[in-house]
């Protein structure tokens, strides 16, 4: 759905992250170089962002 304005596991504030990180992955870096660039450094925070899944545009018509 809507990307979590903090990680679920340590709190840490990582809503601000998620579009610099899928711009700059749609441009062709790599995930690890963005998410290291973006200070992201637990697991925990990484893997919000990898596992999101965007369905908020199917969902809205309902």
């Amino acid at each position: 759905m809507i990307i979590p304005v903090r990680c679920f596991t340590c709190g840490k504030v990582i809503g601000s992250a998620f579009e610099d990180f899928v711009k700059r992955v749609d441009m062709g870096e790599s995930p690890k170089d963005v998410l290291d660039s973006l200070h992201l450094d637990r697991y925990c925070c990484r893997r919000m962002l990898l596992t999101h899944a965007n369905l908020i545009d199917e969902v809205a018509p309902y």
